[in-house]
């Protein structure tokens, strides 16, 4: 029996090894300390949003919520990979992560989610501007 190469576009990218890692220990950390259930669909990033402002109304610091961003901003990553059915994937370039969609643009999670901490910004509205057709 000959072994066969699964095709390239099967395989995720190097690229996504770290930001599928933070999401998915979101996903988890949410579920166990927050109870809430994180699906990766796009309805489920409203409820992060939320969670987002309630750390910004809280006044909470920066340094003390910048892994959570990480991770929220990677979770929403994986929403857009995952709602584009293989028509977007993870790049990494100069210590940041990237989501690249089928036509070309590209788009910054993380630091959508450090804008929305900041009062400036949407993972929902993100990820449907990244699926749009």
């Amino acid at each position: 029996m000959t072994a066969h190469r699964a095709p390239e576009r099967a395989i995720r990218p190097q690229a996504a090894a770290k930001p599928v890692r933070w999401a998915a220990d979101t996903v988890a950390t949410m579920r166990e300390g927050a109870r809430l259930r994180l699906d990766y669909s796009t309805q489920s990033l409203w409820r992060v949003d939320r969670m987002i402002e309630e750390l910004r109304r809280e006044q909470t610091p920066y340094a003390a919520v910048e892994s959570v961003l990480r991770g929220f901003g990677a979770y929403a990553g994986e929403v857009i990979v995952r709602q584009a059915g293989g028509a977007a994937e993870w790049l990494e370039t100069d210590g940041g992560h990237w989501i690249r969609t089928a036509d070309g643009r590209f788009w910054d999670p993380v630091d959508e989610a450090r804008r929305c901490f900041g009062g400036h910004g949407s993972l929902r509205l993100l990820c449907l501007d990244a699926t749009a057709i």
